[in-house]
């Protein structure tokens, strides 16, 4: 049916009808987001609403467990998550003084404007004592603290 095994077939099913306020069998559309979430997976919110409309352009289809899993595995085909080293990569582009730090007002820059963007109020939440007295940001600790969760 998936590629899973059964065991993971039946925790995934369990998890799918905890979702399933009717007793129905059935998810909500609107409740994908949250069951995929609620499995491991991390989709962007844009992905849940562009599979959603393909399921149903109306959003009032309700999701069987047989209808979820392609949709389950697709995502998590789709869902190659950045190596540590790639987002060390990425933050090194911001420092400027090659001395492995970044300013956290531009750190917060770019993680409410660009990508999945996130709140203000998350983005404080990440950079809780990780900026020095200067307000600078060690990015290979930060990236370190993010990626352990």
């Amino acid at each position: 049916m998936s590629g899973l095994s059964d065991d993971q077939l039946a925790e995934h099913r369990d998890a799918f009808s905890l979702f399933d306020r009717k007793g129905d069998g059935k998810i909500a559309l609107d409740q994908l987001g949250d069951v995929l979430r609620a499995l491991g997976q991390n989709p962007k919110t844009a992905d849940v609403k562009k599979i959603a409309s393909e399921v149903d352009p109306r959003g009032a289809k309700r999701l069987t467990f047989e209808d979820f899993v392609p949709i389950l595995n697709g995502v998590r085909k789709k869902n190659t998550q950045g190596t540590m080293e790639e987002f060390i990569e990425g933050l090194k582009v911001f420092d400027r003084e090659g001395n492995g730090t970044v300013s956290s007002a531009e750190l917060r820059h770019v993680l409410t404007s660009l990508g999945e963007k996130l709140t203000d109020e998350e983005v404080d939440q990440l950079l809780v004592g990780m900026e020095d007295s200067q307000g600078q940001v060690q990015y290979e600790e930060f990236v370190k603290t993010i990626m352990a969760g």
